[in-house]
């Protein structure tokens, strides 16, 4: 029964969802937060991390955790890769055209891969100028 309530699309999951789905720029849960009380101006920011979470556990979402900085979320489960600016904090999607990791590198793995994520870092073109 808990199986199917965390299924259940709620009004405010659903608000979380299309924000995230509406923003190329990996927000965090505190930005999403602060976009969705503009439409529920009673929502908790505990309410945006269990809906957030339970969104990554059911795959529709992508959590991108940076070590002591907060997790950066993004509304593209498929497979990708990221640019991180270094002095802007910006996390950019490569362009979806850039081929993914070989299945020969993968294959060579000593185990099974579930999941792999490449993540470049640098200076992005809007900080070079």
């Amino acid at each position: 029964m808990a199986e199917q309530k965390q299924k259940r699309m709620t009004r405010q999951k659903k608000l979380i969802y299309e924000i995230l789905c509406s923003t190329k720029s990996h927000p965090t849960a505190d930005w999403i937060y602060e976009q969705a009380r503009k439409q529920i101006p009673d929502i908790s920011l505990g309410t945006v991390y269990r809906n957030l979470q339970v969104m990554r556990e059911e795959g529709r979402i992508l959590e991108l955790s940076y070590g002591k900085n907060q997790s950066r979320f993004d509304g593209n489960p498929k497979p990708h890769y990221h640019f991180v600016c270094e002095k802007c904090g910006r996390v950019l999607d490569f362009d979806p055209d850039v081929p993914l990791v070989s299945e020969d590198i993968l294959a060579a793995a000593p185990g099974m891969v579930k999941y792999h994520r490449l993540e470049c870092y640098g200076i992005c073109h809007d900080c070079l100028q």
